[in-house]
């Protein structure tokens, strides 16, 4: 079994590889951080903390629909920055489970120059994965 520390450490990698992947909008790398049995429930809005009014945004991972998403998302929108801090990396004892909270400061554009931010706290979860650690589910962006 991983120590702790070897397992933040590599939470802490898909999640920078993730920020790499925005940055970069490349959705092959994007698409590398899920696991195969990932879920996406989205909150409707920035405060809807209550899960019965989210919605399964991508349903269960599938990389060909997932690269189509991202793909069509990074080619009608502009990265105007992109930034992320890790709050805090939560490991079971038995280091077969995680989640990572992340704050996020997130500025895109449409094509037509209409801005939206994507400024919120998420949580991931996140389980070992074949040979790495990969997200399992993504609680979508709430404000805290």
């Amino acid at each position: 079994m991983k120590s702790r520390e070897e397992v933040e450490k590599e939470i802490l990698e898909i999640v920078h590889r993730e920020t790499r992947a925005w940055n970069a909008k490349d959705v092959g790398l994007r698409i590398t951080v899920f696991h195969l049995d990932m879920v996406w429930p989205w909150p409707p809005n920035s405060d809807a903390h209550d899960p019965m009014n989210w919605l399964l945004v991508l349903e269960r991972f599938d990389a060909a629909r997932w690269k189509k998403v991202w793909q069509d998302l990074f080619d009608t929108h502009t990265l105007i920055h992109n930034q992320r801090a890790i709050i805090k990396i939560e490991v079971s004892d038995q280091g077969d489970g995680a989640f990572a909270v992340v704050e996020v400061d997130t500025l895109v554009a449409r094509q037509r120059r209409q801005r939206f931010p994507l400024e919120r706290a998420r949580l991931q979860g996140l389980q070992p994965g074949g040979s790495e650690w990969k997200m399992t589910m993504h609680t979508g962006l709430l404000e805290y």
